[in-house]
């Protein structure tokens, strides 16, 4: 974690950006003075200067929610710090995920948001709705889907574009759900599946 910083730019402070280390979602933005920078890395606990306040202040103090430093690294100017730490708790002290208000989980688990939906407009079945004709359509019509999206994900990666390609590969994804989904089945059976062949 040593690094050459700029304290002297802006006055003795540098902005410093945190980042949850699993997630990757900035969590939130303070500033560091020489000391708290010190204290930080001595510590592995996140530590600002309050510059309300004017003194340092270690992030969790009051309510226990800390972050634990993975790494720290500097900008190109050096006068900003990227902190990539394990948050023990909410950032915000509204009670938020992060100072942004973004929920702080992986893009990923969307996918099981996703499936939730779906499952719902399995269970509601509300007209006008492409999936709710998918249900209708049965297993042999939505097996189809996946084939069709799977083969125009393939066109798309060999002779098409990026987005095309991300496009495609998002309608096989959501026509896969569909098709698990209606089997019974969800993608965590799938990961369940992958894990077990991973060695």
């Amino acid at each position: 974690m040593k690094m050459k910083l700029d304290f002297e730019k802006m006055g003795g402070l540098i902005p410093a950006i945190v980042q949850d280390e699993n997630t990757s979602k900035v969590l939130m933005l303070g500033y560091m003075n020489e000391e708290s920078y010190n204290l930080t890395k001595q510590t592995g606990k996140v530590t600002f200067y309050s510059r309300s306040r004017q003194t340092l202040w270690t992030k969790g103090e009051t309510s226990g929610n800390y972050l634990t430093v993975v790494n720290m690294m500097a900008d190109c100017d050096h006068d900003t710090i990227l902190i990539k730490a394990i948050p023990s708790g909410p950032v915000c002290h509204t009670g938020a995920d992060t100072c942004f208000g973004e929920k702080n989980i992986e893009d990923i688990l969307f996918l099981k948001y996703l499936q939730n939906f779906i499952e719902q407009r399995r269970q509601e079945m509300p007209e006008g709705s492409y999936t709710t004709s998918l249900f209708q359509k049965g297993v042999n019509r939505m097996a189809q889907k996946v084939g069709e999206e799977a083969v125009e994900t393939v066109i798309e990666a060999t002779n098409g574009t990026e987005d095309g390609f991300i496009y495609e590969a998002s309608d096989l994804i959501y026509h896969l759900i569909v098709l698990l989904t209606s089997k019974g089945l969800r993608m965590e059976d799938l990961i369940r599946e992958l894990k077990k062949r991973h060695k």
